[in-house]
């Protein structure tokens, strides 16, 4: 959403139907979500890592059935294996975070963390309550457990054949990481996981300098001297307007948000320390971190600028952006539990979170939608 106006999710089930992106597995993370990496088809042969063997014979049957027919809906998959639905679905998902198996639609990606959230909340789907992107919560009898709907498939591998293309590989890579940062850091290798750090890719970037690809020279000030630019990348730098105070939302973990990574989380006089977090959000203005959200949106953290107290022009933008979670993320409501770690109405932020239309709670500060 922050890089696509009227971005969609069915946008990239749609790329996934036709063949154009094909996602995979990475690692799981607790029993209802994981990283996933997406691959334009093309490019998936060289970038994506090689995936590690699931163990378990629901995990070894589902592989077979998959090498032998092709790709499968669940309920065909149930039907093969005579498996109890919920231990195959495990399996399934063991399979997935390996890398071996994909679906054609990140469905069971939304079902799956969904289901996880209605049993929190403890909905009832005889309610007639809806999913997400407006997925009926009632299920068919085809369908098998919450996270396995659609085709799925063994990953597109070229394993052995991309062994004996270490340097088209590493080419790949190293091409990718520049159009992704335009100015590649050291450090960049650790954030993005690079198997074998920088020097895995730093023989192709120096090949590259040689060739006159790419520039090499010391564009970003306290990081490491080995830096490689794109033609006109630093250029691009040196024209930031100035006065610029755009606001900018983003995963805390996004590659364009550079603090906890590349550069060191602005200090802070007191209060939780922010996290590169899956869920977690920063909100940048003129590209200056103002403030950090949690996960749960209900802690909020503020920056000051560089020797001053948190602006009041800044501290305005935080208030409207959370109430935007609401207006725009389609959300029911937003509760505002701490800010720096106090009780928001206690904060210089309280005011202008008021003057956003959230109001006193027993809990905290909260807004709700409009009704329209």
């Amino acid at each position: 959403p922050a890089r696509v106006v009227g971005y969609r999710p069915s946008m990239l089930d749609e790329l996934c139907a036709a063949g154009e992106v094909v996602w995979q597995g990475v690692e799981s993370l607790g029993t209802s979500d994981g990283r996933v990496a997406l691959y334009l088809t093309d490019h998936h042969r060289l970038l994506a890592p090689a995936p590690r063997t699931a163990e378990g014979p629901h995990a070894e049957a589902i592989r077979a059935l998959l090498a032998e027919r092709g790709a499968l809906f669940f309920a065909d998959l149930a039907a093969a294996t005579q498996t109890y639905p919920p231990e195959l679905a495990n399996a399934l998902w063991q399979l997935v975070f390996a890398g071996e198996v994909t679906n054609d639609t990140l469905a069971p990606l939304r079902s799956l963390r969904y289901a996880e959230t209605s049993k929190r909340s403890r909905r009832s789907s005889r309610r007639g309550s809806t999913g997400l992107a407006g997925t009926p919560s009632f299920r068919s009898r085809r369908i098998g457990p919450p996270g396995t709907e659609g085709r799925w498939s063994l990953v597109p591998s070229a394993v052995e054949e991309a062994r004996s293309l270490q340097t088209d590989r590493r080419t790949a890579l190293a091409r990718q990481l520049l159009d992704r940062y335009g100015v590649l850091v050291r450090e960049a290798a650790g954030a993005e996981g690079v198997s074998g750090g920088f020097g895995a890719v730093y023989p192709v970037l120096r090949a590259l300098e040689e060739g006159g690809r790419v520039r090499r020279g010391w564009f970003v000030e306290g990081l490491g001297a080995a830096q490689f630019a794109l033609p006109g990348a630093e250029e691009r730098l040196r024209e930031a307007p100035e006065g610029d105070e755009a606001e900018l939302l983003l995963a805390a973990t996004d590659p364009a948000q550079p603090f906890g990574s590349l550069v060191p989380w602005p200090s802070r006089e007191r209060g939780a320390r922010p996290q590169r977090a899956a869920g977690a959000q920063v909100l940048l203005r003129g590209g200056r971190l103002i403030a950090w959200i949690a996960r749960s949106e209900r802690s909020v953290l503020t920056f000051p600028a560089e020797h001053e107290p948190v602006r009041s022009q800044d501290l305005a933008a935080i208030a409207r952006t959370l109430a935007g979670l609401v207006d725009e993320g389609g959300r029911r409501a937003l509760l505002v539990q701490k800010v720096d770690g106090e009780a928001p109405g206690a904060s210089p932020l309280g005011p202008h979170l008021e003057a956003e239309g959230f109001l006193t709670s027993h809990d905290g500060l909260l807004r709700r939608a409009q009704p329209r």
